[in-house]
């Protein structure tokens, strides 16, 4: 049964590979529990949660990039262009296998991430687990289709980004898109070295992830810090950073649109009673604790949405993909699906709001064991809302986003340069702090700039 859904799933959302950007989410959330514990003593609790959030995070919510390509090249990854880039806008996020044969390599690299999360003997024990965990990772991406669409998502919505840029915002033009992976080809580091031997002036880090978590956003930025740090010299592109944008009106536009889309299909007489389920990946409320801003920046694209909406529709936050025995955010999406479906509830609509493309959480954790099989098993209607792909809204958000930031020369949001209150992840303090100095950069080149200007002008 699994097998003829997956291929209603493959026509119903044009994906080569049903998966999405929302397993790395999940992969980098997931993990935050043993994320950043640089000086934590809970050192043999998180080894098993470790591993088994982790592992459990590839299994139903993988990664994000799984098409037949076997090159993996950062030139694949970027947008086409016979002129040099003046902008460069690096697109950030955890990546996913393309296919079965990516799977172990892309493990590797997640269990020996230490931004992601800390164990005895990680450069051992890290590779251990990965071998270990491969065999039913795959499987798990066979039944879906064998890989992640995000590589194809990503590249598709940054082809058609730059093209906008290039139209809305002539003066930093022409502009470049580059895909940066954390755990798969082409990663982060990868696309920086590209950047820089297209000579790029200024680049633009742009999270993937709307909504901030120190496991998703935090990882990216670390990596892409640590590697322009590691290169011993002043790099030569001016740097800046979108780190987060839960509230960006363009971005609630486009939710909205899809929900409005797929109440459409519910029948009329009882679409005003359709319960809305915005599902988000979980977070373990240790991290949360430590003082992770993602389950309030979630809970504010929720009410953005809604009052877009104007309120149609009941509604309730819930998070999927809880792993391990430790305490997570709660209510679970598939334990609020049965708590509805016992009080009589009978129409519920699924809204991945943390996602910005199709992946294996929306794809599978969604689409087959929520709304197929527990809409089966309670003999409910379960429908499940479009994630981002090629809307037209969406991709239009991000480029007003890109504008907007590069018009106004800001290094990062405030919030960016503000740690956790108990955050002990050193790295993060120190990636926060190149972010900021990059400042006062930004504002002598616009100085100069300006000065440059008014010289032609005048003469």
């Amino acid at each position: 049964m699994k097998g003829l859904v997956t291929r209603y799933l493959h026509v119903k959302y044009q994906s080569p590979t049903p998966y999405s950007s929302r397993d790395i989410a999940q992969v980098k959330v997931l993990s935050t529990d043993d994320d950043n514990d640089d000086n934590d003593n809970d050192n043999d609790d998180d080894d098993d949660d470790a591993e088994a959030l982790t592992c459990r995070s590839f299994l139903n919510q993988s990664s994000e990039t799984m098409l037949p390509n076997l090159s993996y090249g950062c030139r694949h990854s970027s947008s086409e262009s016979s002129r040099q880039p003046k902008t460069g806008i690096l697109m950030m996020n955890m990546g996913g296998p393309e296919t079965v044969d990516d799977v172990q390599p892309f493990l590797n690299r997640l269990f020996l991430d230490r931004d992601l999360m800390q164990m005895p003997a990680q450069s051992t024990l890290g590779p251990a687990i990965a071998k270990r965990r491969t065999p039913r990772i795959q499987e798990q991406y066979r039944q879906i289709g064998g890989g992640s669409p995000i590589k194809k998502w990503t590249e598709l919505q940054g082809k058609e980004m730059v093209k906008i840029l290039d139209q809305i915002s002539p003066e930093t033009a022409p502009h470049k898109f580059y895909v940066g992976f954390r755990y798969v080809h082409p990663l982060t580091e990868e696309a920086i070295d590209e950047m820089e031997r297209d000579g790029v002036e200024r680049g633009v880090a742009f999270t993937q992830y709307p909504q901030y978590s120190c496991a998703t956003t935090g990882s990216s930025i670390n990596a892409w810090y640590r590697h322009i740090n590691s290169k011993g010299e002043p790099s030569k592109i001016s740097w800046s950073c979108i780190d987060r944008w839960p509230t960006h009106p363009g971005l609630v536009k486009a939710f909205a649109e899809n929900i409005r889309e797929e109440l459409e299909r519910f029948p009329e007489e009882k679409r005003n009673d359709v319960i809305i389920l915005f599902s988000a990946h979980s977070l373990p409320l240790k991290a949360v604790n430590r003082g992770d801003p993602y389950p309030a920046e979630v809970g504010s694209t929720v009410l953005r949405v809604m009052e877009e909406l104007g309120h149609c529709n009941p509604y309730r936050l819930v998070w999927q993909s809880k792993v391990g025995p430790l305490p997570w955010l709660g209510p679970q999406t598939d334990e609020a699906i049965e708590g509805l479906a016992k009080q009589g509830k009978e129409n519920l609509l699924l809204v991945p709001i943390a996602f910005t493309s199709d992946h294996i959480e929306t794809l599978f954790e969604l689409d087959l064991e929520y709304a197929h099989e527990l809409g089966a098993k309670h003999k409910i209607n379960i429908r499940r809302a479009a994630s981002m792909n090629d809307s037209k809204t969406f991709i239009q958000a991000q480029a007003d986003l890109v504008k907007s930031h590069l018009e106004s020369n800001q290094a990062c949001s405030r919030q960016l340069l503000l740690r956790c209150p108990m955050c002990t992840n050193a790295t993060c303090g120190k990636a926060k702090e190149f972010i900021g100095s990059q400042q006062e950069l930004l504002d002598t080149l616009k100085a100069q700039s300006q000065a440059d200007k008014k010289m032609k002008a005048q003469a």
